[in-house]
């Protein structure tokens, strides 16, 4: 899920962890546990609400889920923006 945009500022980050697990059927505990990281601290960047990301951390997500960072992040607006009903 997208974050809210600030008021202020014209876009964000989006997150696409969730589209990305579902397409290799693997859980958020199972990715937790292959890159070291806690189930918490993932779940914060699966929703969106993380402020930064480390390099080994996007590393480490990459190299298990077979992707490039622009699979996992994208840039959006906020004219595309549109709450989740």
């Amino acid at each position: 899920m997208p974050p809210t945009p600030e008021p202020g500022h014209g876009g964000f980050i989006v997150v696409k962890l969730d589209d990305l697990l579902h397409e290799r059927r693997m859980t958020l505990t199972e990715l937790a546990e292959r890159v070291g990281l806690t189930l918490a601290n993932l779940s914060i960047l699966k929703t969106g609400k993380a402020k930064a990301i480390r390099f080994s951390t996007l590393e480490a997500i990459c190299r298990e889920l077979r992707c490039q960072p622009g699979d996992l992040l994208a840039y959006g607006d906020a004219a595309s923006f549109k709450p989740r009903t």
